[in-house]
């Protein structure tokens, strides 16, 4: 069931000091859908017992929406691997859809129906020729076993070398990521990414490769390709926010246990640098020694799928509903409230005239523009306690009433 918070706005005011409310309520477009016509009386306050607040509109606040790019490995010995993942996307999917998510999923692996090939089926794909679809974009990419990172690099910022045509690119896939949307990438592998740098003299002053390079890499000369250059990192400065808070999750060669030890002859390396990444971002892994059976790759799917839910954020920045006509809003009467199952919990105020700055361990609430407010905006340590009861309970209320004085932290 999709989760909601839902967002109840009481309006007070008059368009002129001297006229009372009544008069001006009277004066509202009486067809304003959610808006009272007159006060209710003095003894009859909402549920809060705000007698003090007036009128009521609402508008619905949702997750944030969710990009996933998979990166499958089309190396010889991934023909098992491959399968299981043709077979089992659009089950995931399923998973998504019935949570209520507004989700995209991004395929960056070589599109075909050869052996280690990858053609998702409809419906998840457009048609019957793996094409994009309504939420599915496959990027037609050959990803190398041990440069797999590299290619996603390359390909996200189409650096020299990884350009649509060249043996190791794809066409641009940065386009379809999308603003506000959290970001989850999930690797299919049997190797890792290779880290250093050659040895050659031909290569000396060029950045290596490290295991955090996905995040940080500068960007430049490729170090182990003369003639190609790899972008920038994800979290670097030219991304800005666009994969702030991304998890990244995978199906490679760790042993189950001991992640540092290869799982078996399946697997050619035990995958260092997905599990650093792994652990960096509380992702989920899977040994791709025990993926032989499709039970296991449904087990993993599972496990993503609910860790995509969990990790799709509420939207903390509450849009305040314009008022109705005859009515204005007093920024210093506005009161927040948490409801649940469990009842109603006051959000207090950061400050009189909080700012992001007066967000400290206690949370609270401020205004975008504290002079002319359009938004209610959660600190970030409430926004995540909503967040939780969202992954807990299904849904929560954000209660926000204007009319009583603010009661501040």
């Amino acid at each position: 069931m999709r989760a909601r918070c839902l967002l109840l706005l009481m309006l007070l005011g008059c368009g002129d000091a001297d006229r009372p409310l009544a008069d001006a309520a009277a004066d509202a477009t009486p067809d304003l859908p959610g808006v009272d016509a007159a006060p209710p009386p003095e003894d009859a306050g909402p549920d809060l017992g705000m007698e003090c607040a007036r009128g009521t509109t609402a508008t619905e606040l949702a997750r944030e929406p969710v990009d996933i790019i998979f990166l499958v490995d089309n190396s010889g010995s991934m023909e098992d691997a491959i399968r299981n993942v043709r077979e089992g996307l659009n089950g995931f999917a399923e998973r998504i859809t019935t949570s209520g998510l507004d989700y995209r999923i991004l395929m960056i692996s070589q599109r075909g129906t050869g052996t280690t090939d990858i053609c998702i089926p409809e419906p998840l794909a457009g048609d019957a020729r793996c094409g994009d679809g309504e939420r599915f974009f496959h990027i037609d990419v050959d990803l190398r076993s041990t440069q797999i990172l590299e290619q996603v690099l390359g390909t996200l910022g189409q650096t020299q070398g990884f350009r649509e045509g060249d043996s190791r690119g794809g066409r641009s896939w940065s386009g379809l990521l999308r603003s506000g949307a959290t970001k989850a990438f999930v690797v299919v592998a049997d190797d890792d990414q290779r880290v250093g740098i050659d040895g050659s003299p031909a290569f000396a002053g060029r950045t290596p490769l490290a295991r955090t390079s996905l995040e940080d890499y500068p960007g430049g000369p490729h170090p182990f390709q003369q003639s190609n250059e790899l972008g920038p990192g994800i979290l670097t400065e030219t991304y800005g926010d666009l994969f702030v808070g991304y998890v990244f999750h995978g199906i490679y060669g760790a042993d189950p246990v001991d992640p540092t030890r290869t799982c078996g002859p399946v697997a050619a390396s035990p995958g260092t640098t997905y599990t650093t990444l792994v652990e960096r971002t509380g992702g989920v892994r899977a040994s791709i020694c025990d993926q032989a059976s499709s039970a296991a790759w449904d087990t993993f799917f599972d496990t993503v799928a609910g860790e995509v839910r969990d990790q799709a954020e509420v939207a903390c920045e509450i849009l305040i509903p314009p008022p109705p006509e005859g009515l204005m809003l007093d920024p210093a009467r506005v009161n927040v409230f948490l409801r649940t199952s469990s009842g109603d919990t006051l959000i207090r105020k950061a400050a009189a005239r909080a700012t992001a700055d007066d967000c400290g361990i206690n949370g609270g609430w401020y205004y975008d523009d504290e002079a002319e407010p359009t938004e209610v905006r959660l600190c970030p340590v409430t926004c995540a306690g909503v967040q939780e009861v969202l992954s807990t309970e299904g849904m929560a209320e954000v209660i926000v009433e204007l009319g009583c004085q603010s009661e501040l932290i």
